[in-house]
């Protein structure tokens, strides 16, 4: 495990737990039944709905994605508009695998996802067949052709979307930006479009279910948020940074954090102006101390290494 990679300071058992009442056993597997139906669908038909033209396309992936959502038992709220189409750079903060679907709810695009996704059962396969762009987190040398292959994506006129953070946050506060997919956005001259992801309560304050932090068994994740109940998933779509207003990927990724951590009043961890690590050449700095628990210095054990970015 490379000590460079980005952590959280958030875990299952601080984060993560049931608050209130939860769904019965009967409904939280129908729930699951439902969700292993549209994957198995997604998967078989994944090759042919990538030959239709993008505007159906488009409304397939947005279906098919909402429907997964809300297949657990998740409202989605959307604020904004998605605008005009072409290449663009999707940046959000990273909460949960279910920010997948949920973004391509609202906004259907190409992920970038650590590799390992790879190898997970049945979703890997599923990313794979979906045109998801992968790399590999732990070879520093392979993130310049990681970030071409993003630029000749946007250049062909596609929309990506990563998650700068690199990791999965509670959604409580919110981790550094990490620069390097910000160059492919400069490279091919497009706008970046923040998106602020929030999973919310039907009070307002913060749903821990959906968070996939620490050491959380994917498993452990699924039948939690099956069980949750009264959960709403919040898409804020903030104004593009037109191409031209930045010149630095230090600045630009520092204007779409600031966007995002604006539009949720969250605390951010500020990022350190220290000596440049091992990836800043592209920094992967990592966090100063959590605002809401203590982060553990280690890169492994009790800090989150979620990300599929």
């Amino acid at each position: 495990m490379s000590v460079w990679l980005p952590t959280s300071p958030c875990t299952p058992e601080a984060c993560a737990g049931h608050e209130g009442r939860t769904a019965s056993v009967p409904l939280a597997v129908l729930r699951l039944v439902a969700a292993v139906f549209l994957i198995l669908a997604g998967i078989l038909g994944a090759p042919p709905v990538r030959l239709l033209p993008a505007r159906p396309r488009h409304a397939v992936v947005r279906a098919w994605s909402a429907a997964l959502v809300r297949a657990f038992g998740i409202r989605i709220t959307v604020h904004g508009s998605p605008g005009q189409g072409g290449g663009r750079l999707i940046v959000a903060n990273h909460i949960s695998w279910l920010d997948i679907p949920l973004v391509a709810a609202v906004m259907p695009c190409r992920m970038l996802a650590k590799s390992d996704i790879r190898a997970w059962p049945v979703l890997g396969r599923l990313a794979g067949q979906s045109g998801t762009l992968f790399i590999e987190r732990e070879r520093i040398r392979a993130l310049p052709a990681t970030v071409e292959t993003m630029t000749r994506a946007l250049l062909a006129g596609d929309r990506v979307t990563v998650f700068p953070e690199g990791s999965t946050w509670c959604g409580r506060a919110q981790g550094p930006f990490r620069r390097a997919a910000f160059q492919s956005a400069l490279d091919a001259r497009i706008p970046v479009q923040p998106i602020r992801l929030a999973y919310l309560r039907c009070d307002g304050d913060t749903a821990g279910e959906p968070a996939f932090v620490g050491d959380d068994p994917l498993t452990a994740s699924l039948w939690r948020i099956a069980r949750a109940r009264g959960v709403r998933a919040e898409v804020t779509l903030l104004p593009r940074i037109p191409p031209g207003r930045y010149a630095d990927r230090r600045d630009l990724a520092a204007a779409a954090q600031t966007a995002i951590t604006s539009a949720a009043s969250l605390p951010g961890i500020p990022t350190q102006r220290s000596a440049p690590s091992a990836t800043d050449k592209d920094s992967a700095k990592r966090p100063a101390a959590s605002v809401h628990h203590w982060t553990n210095s280690s890169p492994a054990d009790a800090s989150s290494l979620r990300t599929p970015s």
